[in-house]
């Protein structure tokens, strides 16, 4: 990656391009005895160079003519940003932006008649209050939430193409409707790397079954499979269940070392002669891993290792939150968990929160669901503030799309809201974010976004400029043309940068 003092509007960015001068191919330093042999009257120079270089040195380039250690070496950024990490909350179902972070006394007001396109109004169970010296306007279920206010960006202006969940998922992590594409941790982990080696750069924690969309919401795609994210389920009632079979007690480090540097040259002299096998090449990565979290995986995922007092806050019981139903005992462990994982260098933690999808019982069921993250998501943003990690942690909550200002047209006697795709909000917080903002804004029943509107592709646009990353330079090139998150669209929201 260029670094910051070299013209960055005539470079674009791909760590994984050829390095200037200098020979990225292992197999230049792997020779069968044959093509030894073949090729002696190079000199005997090749013997001793082999000798000094480590073939794991020389895996990758940054794209501005330096080697490094590996695909997930840390590499520089395309300008200076406050933000290093990444913790994506994930309101999974489409929360109502209506009874949250938008409020809408003409609605209130309308409640049960008529409102625009014929629909029977429903105004939200909730009352809003004015918060912190910025006086934003946020819902009582986000009461302890609240007390943050001032560190907090509220995106009222959201929009999205489809209010179909799975489809919608998927677009608002890997920014694609129709093919495959990589995930936005994915992205993040090819451009910068991460900061510890011995732990992904990307993982999600979720519960223990998958989202709409599967396992597609943080993969690699195209991209090299040691970006993808590593999923963990955290209902399993201890980190051995968490993180399986990740020590081996039968074979030394040593001895693994030894048996994992032996197939890594394996692999590299067969590739002499045959093409690269992608799959292969990603399950050796994720060997390799493997191999490195035995060092830290099992004390970053055990919140055991947290003050009483740490884990009361998060809502976790003296057990710690183990296995059994979704609440906050069990959000709380998710949030705890992320930010041991971000004060580790882990580059992307993404957790999952579903069941926001409220066609009915809105009042119950929606106080119900914030209630399981609202004390978890303050305890979190106190906690890093104390850590001094919030100006380098982006925290990002928010789902998919909104829900409309009517009733559900299903007609049931405790109503709630159907989808909505014209309108939703995004909160941000910590890194690079302007604390106690309101950006855009919907119409007077919250059913459309209507001022400074803000696309997923925005939002991808803006959570990269926050990590020091131009999204139009940020590309790979799959299929003979360049591939970014944001496609050939999105701009960065500025008005919530600090």
């Amino acid at each position: 990656m260029p670094t910051h003092q070299e013209p960055l509007d005539h470079l674009d960015f791909n760590p994984h391009q050829p390095c200037r001068g200098i020979s990225t191919n292992i197999e230049d330093y792997f020779q069968t005895r044959r093509q030894f042999l073949s090729r002696m009257g190079m000199g005997l120079g090749a013997l001793s160079l082999a000798n000094i270089i480590d073939p794991h040195n020389l895996v990758a380039g940054d794209g501005a003519g330096k080697l490094t250690a590996g695909p997930l070496t840390p590499r520089p950024t395309h300008f200076p940003a406050k933000a290093k990490s990444v913790i994506h909350i994930f309101a999974q179902g489409a929360p109502s932006h209506i009874d949250t972070w938008d409020p809408k006394p003409s609605l209130s007001r309308l409640s049960g008649k008529t409102i625009t396109g014929g629909e029977i109004g429903l105004g939200s169970p909730f009352s809003f209050s004015k918060y912190g010296q910025s006086g934003l306007e946020i819902s009582e279920v986000f009461a302890k939430t609240a007390a943050h206010a001032d560190d907090l960006a509220v995106i009222r202006s959201m929009w999205t193409d489809i209010p179909a969940h799975e489809v919608a998922t998927v677009f608002m992590n890997t920014g694609s409707l129709r093919i495959a594409k990589p995930s936005m941790g994915s992205w993040l982990v090819y451009g910068l790397g991460t900061e510890n080696q011995n732990l992904p750069g990307f993982i999600a924690l979720r519960g223990s079954g998958l989202p709409p969309g599967g396992a597609t919401n943080y993969q690699s795609a195209f991209l090299p499979g040691v970006y993808q994210g590593t999923s963990i389920n955290t209902q399993a009632p201890s980190v051995a269940q968490m993180i399986q079979n990740i020590r081996n007690t039968y074979v030394s480090k040593g001895e693994q070392r030894r048996q994992m540097d032996f197939v890594h040259q394996l692999n590299e002299i067969h590739a002499q002669n045959l093409q690269r096998d992608a799959a292969l090449e990603t399950r050796l990565e994720s060997y390799e891993i493997a191999f490195r979290m035995q060092t830290e995986a099992l004390d970053a995922f055990d919140i055991n290792k947290e003050s009483e007092a740490t884990r009361t806050a998060y809502g976790i019981g003296a057990s710690g939150g183990g296995g059994g139903a979704k609440g906050p005992s069990e959000t709380g462990k998710q949030l705890l968990i992320a930010r041991r994982l971000v004060e580790r260098g882990v580059r992307v933690v993404q957790v999952w929160h579903n069941g926001w999808d409220h066609h009915q019982q809105l009042k119950t069921r929606l106080a119900q669901k914030a209630g399981e993250i609202d004390q978890p998501l303050a305890a979190l943003i106190s906690d890093l503030k104390q850590r001094g990690l919030l100006d380098s942690t982006l925290v990002i909550w928010g789902g998919e799309f909104g829900r409309k200002s009517s009733r559900d047209r299903n007609g049931y006697d405790d109503p709630g809201r159907d989808h909505n795709a014209k309108a939703f909000s995004t909160v941000l917080a910590g890194g690079g974010i302007k604390g106690g903002t309101v950006h855009g804004s919907t119409d007077e029943f919250g059913s459309a976004s209507i001022q400074d509107k803000v696309h997923p592709h925005d939002l991808h646009a803006t959570i990269l400029h926050c990590m020091g990353i131009d999204h139009t330079k940020l590309t790979y090139r799959f299929n003979g043309r360049d591939f970014r998150l944001t496609d050939v669209a999105g701009n960065v929201v500025k008005p919530i940068l600090a």
